[in-house]
Parts: C-alpha cells; sequence; structure tokens
C-alpha cells in the first residue's frame, strides 16, 4: 500500500466501495452455517497412554477438546502388523472403539486420525501394553515433511490467486478507468489459483488421512477431502477465480460486476474454514475474517497493476493512482480493526506470542506489516502527490517502491500459510482447560475420577462412588489419595466432601508435576471396613 491517504474519499468511488462492505458482512453471516468449534485436541485415551493392562481390552476410547470425525484408526499390533479399526461411535466429544480381537501380550499403537470442525485434521498415537511392554515398542506416527510443504507451496499459491489475482482484477475493473495494464499479470495470478485450488483439496484428503503423496489421487484421498469443511473454501473461491477471470474480457459492466462478486467470493471463501473463522463467537469472527480478507484482495490487488500502468503508461495511471489513493483509507481501517481483533480472540494471552508458534508466526507478520505501513508512509508524504502532478523520477522511485511491496506481501502470504500447521493458542487453551478422566474398577467398589484442568497446578478433583456391579454406594467417608514414586512424591492425601449432586469433590487440590500419577481411593464402607481403589492417571504439563 503506497498511495495518498487522505481525510475524505471521493464519493464517487465510496459508494461501491460501502456497498461492497455491507455485502461481505451479510455474506460473512451465510457463508457457512452451524457452530464451529476450536481446533481439536486430545484429553484422554482409554487405555491410557503408556498403560499396562493384565487382559485385553474389549474396547478402546479417545476423548478430544470437541467433537471430531474420525478419519483413520488404526492399531498397530507388537509385530509391526496393522488393524483397521472400523466399528466406533461418537458420544459427544469422544470416539467409542470397538476391539474386534482379543491382544496379545506386548505393546501396541493405537493410531487416529480425525477431522475437527475447523477442517483441520489432527492425529496422533497411544501405547498401551498387555501383560508388559514388548522390547521394542512400535514408534509412532511421524511428520510427511513433504506432504507439508506442498500443502504450504498449494496454500501460498491459493492466496496468489485470492488476493493479486481476484483483487487485482477488481483493480482493472473499477479503478484502472478502462486500462488494461497489468492484465497478464492478473490472469498469471488466477491461473495459479486456478491450479492451486483442487490441489490443495486433494492435499487435504492427504493429511486427512496421513497418506503419502504418492496415493493424491486415489478415490479414498478425495472422499475424505470432501468430507471436510475446507471443501467450501475451495468451492468458493474456484467460483470467486473464475469470475474474476471472466471480468478480464467483455463489456465493461460486465467486468464490474463479475470483478464485485469474485472480491465477495475471497471473502466468503475465508470464512468457510480455517482457525479465526471457526473461533467463538460465530457472529463475529465469521465476518471479521470475511471483511479482513476482502480488504487484503482490494488492497494487495491493486498494487502490481498500478505499479506496471505507473511504469508503462505514467500519464494515463495518474487516474488509477488518484482513485486508489482516495479509497485505500477505509480499506486499511477496516483491514487493520478485524485484523487486531481476531488476533485478540485467537492470541488471548500477550505471553502467548511468545510461547506458542501461532504467537511467534504472528509476531513476524506483524514485522513484516509493520514495515510495509511504515514504507506506505513514508510514499505518501513523498511520492504520491508528485507523481500524480506527473513527475517523471518520482514515478519511477513510485514504481520501485510497489515492486518492494509485492515482494512483502508474498512474504507475509509465506507465514499465514505457515498458520495451516499451529493451532492457535485459544485452541490450545480450551484444550488445555479439558480435564482428564480415569474409570477404576475392583470387586468391592468402583469409581470414576475426573481432575479439573488436567494439569499441573491447582485443580479439583471430582468422584462418583458406586459398588463393583455399577449399584449406588452410601460410603461414610472418601479420601484421595496421589502419590508419584518415580519422582520422589509421597502420597498427598485430601479427604473429599459431598457437595449433595451425588458426587465426592477435593477442592483446592495442587499437583506440583506432570506426569503419571498413581490415583488411590480409600472409601470408608462402614465403621470397620474400608476399601482401597487405584490407577494410574496422565496429568499434562500444560
Amino acid at each position: 500500500m503506497n498511495a495518498a491517504l487522505p481525510s475524505s474519499v471521493n464519493r464517487t468511488h465510496a459508494g461501491p466501495l460501502a456497498w461492497l462492505v455491507a455485502a461481505l458482512m451479510a455474506m460473512a453471516l451465510l457463508a457457512m452455517p452451524g457452530r464451529a468449534f476450536a481446533h481439536a485436541a486430545l484429553v484422554a485415551t482409554d487405555p491410557s497412554d503408556g498403560a499396562v493392562l493384565m487382559q485385553s481390552p474389549a474396547r478402546f476410547s479417545l476423548t478430544f477438546s470437541e467433537p471430531v470425525s474420525p478419519l483413520v484408526l488404526t492399531l498397530v499390533r507388537p509385530d509391526g502388523s496393522q488393524l483397521a479399526l472400523t466399528s466406533f461411535r461418537l458420544n459427544d466429544q469422544a470416539v467409542e472403539i470397538d476391539n474386534p480381537e482379543t491382544l496379545k501380550s506386548g505393546t501396541h499403537v493405537l493410531s487416529w486420525r480425525v477431522v475437527s470442525v475447523d477442517g483441520h485434521p489432527v492425529g496422533g498415537s497411544a501405547l498401551f501394553s498387555i501383560g508388559a511392554p514388548s522390547a521394542a515398542p512400535v514408534a509412532g506416527e511421524a511428520v510427511d515433511r513433504t506432504l507439508r510443504a506442498a500443502i504450504w507451496i498449494a496454500r501460498l499459491f491459493l492466496y496468489a490467486g485470492f488476493f493479486l489475482g481476484v483483487g487485482g482484477a477488481f483493480a482493472l475493473a473499477w479503478l484502472a478507468g478502462g486500462r488494461r495494464r497489468g492484465q497478464r499479470f492478473v490472469a498469471a495470478a488466477l491461473l495459479f489459483g486456478l491450479i492451486a485450488a483442487p490441489v490443495s483439496l486433494g492435499l487435504q484428503g492427504l493429511d486427512g488421512l496421513g497418506a503419502p503423496l504418492a496415493r493424491f489421487a486415489t478415490a479414498a484421498v478425495w472422499k475424505t477431502a470432501l468430507e471436510t469443511s475446507y471443501v467450501w473454501t475451495v468451492l468458493i473461491g474456484l467460483i470467486a477465480l473464475g469470475l474474476a477471470l471472466l471480468s478480464l474480457a467483455g463489456p465493461s459492466a460486465l467486468r464490474k460486476l463479475s470483478a464485485g462478486a469474485a472480491l465477495l467470493g475471497v471473502g466468503g471463501a475465508l470464512a468457510a474454514s480455517g482457525h479465526a473463522s471457526a473461533a467463538e463467537p460465530q457472529w463475529l469472527t465469521r465476518p471479521l475474517v470475511f471483511v479482513h480478507g476482502t480488504a487484503i484482495a482490494f488492497w494487495v490487488g491493486s498494487l502490481a497493476p498500478l505499479g506496471l500502468a505507473l511504469r508503462r503508461e505514467p500519464a494515463e495511471a495518474k487516474v488509477f493512482l488518484r482513485r486508489f489513493s482516495r479509497a485505500i483509507l477505509s480499506v486499511v481501517i477496516l483491514l487493520a480493526a478485524s485484523g487486531i481483533v481476531l488476533a485478540i480472540i485467537q492470541v488471548e494471552q500477550p505471553a502467548a506470542l511468545i510461547n506458542t508458534s501461532y504467537g511467534r508466526l504472528l509476531l513476524l507478520k506483524l514485522a513484516l506489516l509493520l514495515f510495509l505501513f511504515t514504507l506506505a508512509a513514508i510514499n505518501r508524504w513523498t511520492l504520491t502527490a508528485p507523481a500524480e502532478a506527473g513527475d517523471t523520477e518520482v514515478q519511477r522511485r513510485l514504481v520501485r517502491s510497489i515492486g518492494i511491496e509485492v515482494v512483502i506481501v508474498l512474504a507475509v502470504f509465506g507465514v499465514a500459510a505457515g498458520w495451516r500447521f499451529t493451532p492457535p493458542p485459544r485452541a490450545l487453551a480450551i484444550a488445555a482447560a479439558q480435564p482428564v478422566s480415569i474409570h477404576i474398577h475392583a470387586l468391592k467398589a468402583m469409581a470414576d475420577l475426573s481432575i479439573t484442568p488436567g494439569h499441573a497446578g491447582e485443580v479439583a478433583a471430582s468422584m462418583m462412588i458406586m459398588t463393583g456391579d455399577f449399584g449406588p454406594l452410601d460410603a461414610k467417608a472418601v479420601t484421595l489419595v496421589l502419590s508419584k514414586p518415580d519422582s520422589g512424591i509421597e502420597p498427598i492425601k485430601r479427604p473429599a466432601t459431598k457437595p449433595g449432586d451425588g458426587t465426592w469433590r477435593v477442592d483446592d487440590l495442587v499437583i506440583p508435576i506432570p506426569g503419571r500419577w498413581n490415583a488411590r481411593l480409600d472409601i470408608l464402607v462402614s465403621d470397620f471396613e474400608v476399601v482401597k481403589i487405584e490407577a494410574p492417571i496422565d496429568i499434562r504439563s500444560d
């Protein structure tokens, strides 16, 4: 952005701009109906990770921080052979999986891959052993860096199509005054986007299944991709790219109509899936993503056609420059305001800017944007007015400055594409606040123990006590005992209270360090009998 930012906006061009902004807000609310959630994170597994069982379990369970849709569920046996787990049920935030066979002794890996409602696949593995651990346990899932690189490149090209292509087509139709300089550049960006959109969808399917690039053309990959919310981003994006390409030819009225609709499509595509659009509250975040994306396309898309026009047709380009300079102030205000609010929602705590990968990428993006806005401000006060007056030397300097801005913009795209692999601090905080739960079963008594939040620090414990055959147990007293012998921590004993809702609670409990703890419940059944039941429980670090 390097044009003038006057205090008033030309009414001729502010009218269409205001109409577009109003339409953006309306379309954002309709882009993807229904509730969306944060980036999914695993909260608990049953059997717990690292557990040693005396017999084969009848079923497995995976509990997430939000509802998910399973893509691939696999059990890897101690000999390395794989068993596909196809029988499962969804129970709120848990995936309950049937075990179709009696497992042999040794270490098994429960490998899972699911898709969260924001459209991003997540996966992982949990190890457990029957009898005793194997001498050489099967390794967990490795990161396919080749696939990640392909996803990043496809996302980068898609951004180029959306912002440089669609935004450029809009600038040619609405701001260039009928001049077609820069049309080849815009057409090339649109073609990049038209290719990258379906490719990125196929890569989404590969990522969902955890499959290598060699399986790109298989039916299962595309079926998986079509079941994610990202398919809406691709479909809306393809329509927008097609309309923008159509706007490069034909009569003026058709060009403006097609280019305007294409610009709206960019906002709709970005609001249809992704971290930011999936954040709560939905009534706010989806319109913000919509407006933010469309403002970027308007601003960034104008740079290359404007620079090329100034370079090759400087006299005629003055109209283009004047229109852009008068409209850009309101666009930048929308872009900055929506971006700031979205960043606050996603990051939540300032410390997350340093402590998370998402925050560090955001800081890098902000540094690039600061450089970009500083360059634009310098250009505004030193170059724009002389360039409009026809100073050819200043016009050449302005062209060079625009070239630098386009390079910075591409770097920003690259940073933004990296967010595809980094859950935002908002999602991490939701996952960290989730409880950890275990079921402890013995002949005389059993209990469901839940510790909230499930990480080290100040927590609260809740216990539902029952008889060994699932009957009610009117215990006289319950004591929670936590110990961690491998860290030299002797038993921490806390008496539980009964608030009247059928559960027993221990409040103001502090678990000092993460890791595997031994949880024991001492249940006073009568004045002369105490039943003790225990099981390991995994406490997260954060």
